[in-house]
């Protein structure tokens, strides 16, 4: 299955919509895979750092961002976005994946752009609880920006979600 997150519990038909971040791109839906799906376990606007090894990622890299846990996924949010996580809930969209076509592998996107119904809507209230369940480990910062610094000098994969959200600091 793809999905889509919203906090908007009623949405019974997606429409492609243009993103002002692609001008030159066609209306779309947009839809994520399962493997990349909890980084949109958060409110929407909460600025998130996500990142996992791959194949090309070097030994050094592994050892400096996983080296004292025994996950391979990570998610780390500011600290100031905690008590929104808490008390947050979103609800996550499912489609048949044949309704869309691949757009980005490493970040799991997939496409339409045509009008898409949903298959079903699952709310999930307790999105931490939901992060960990998943061998996800949730990290919190004061600030990501010293992370995204590093990460984008590094061999990880990554994701970063709703950055212009963070704090200058």
């Amino acid at each position: 299955m793809l999905y889509h997150f919203s906090e908007n519990p009623n949405i019974d038909i997606f429409e492609p919509r243009k993103l002002e971040s692609r001008p030159d791109e066609p209306s779309m839906v947009w839809a994520i895979d399962e493997f990349h799906s909890p980084h949109y376990w958060f409110p929407r606007d909460c600025p998130r750092v996500c990142i996992w090894p791959d194949e090309d990622t070097k030994e050094s890299d592994i050892e400096r961002f996983f080296g004292l846990s025994r996950t391979k996924h990570i998610v780390a949010i500011e600290s100031g976005w905690l008590d929104r996580v808490r008390a947050g809930s979103i609800y996550r969209y499912s489609f048949k994946p044949e309704e869309f076509a691949l757009y980005d592998r490493h970040a799991g996107y997939y496409t339409a752009t045509h009008t898409v119904q949903p298959e079903g809507v699952e709310r999930i209230d307790d999105l931490l609880g939901s992060l960990t369940a998943h061998g996800i480990e949730v990290r919190l910062t004061p600030s990501l920006l010293p992370l995204q610094q590093a990460i984008l000098k590094s061999t990880v994969q990554f994701s970063m979600i709703r950055m212009r959200n963070a704090l200058l600091k």
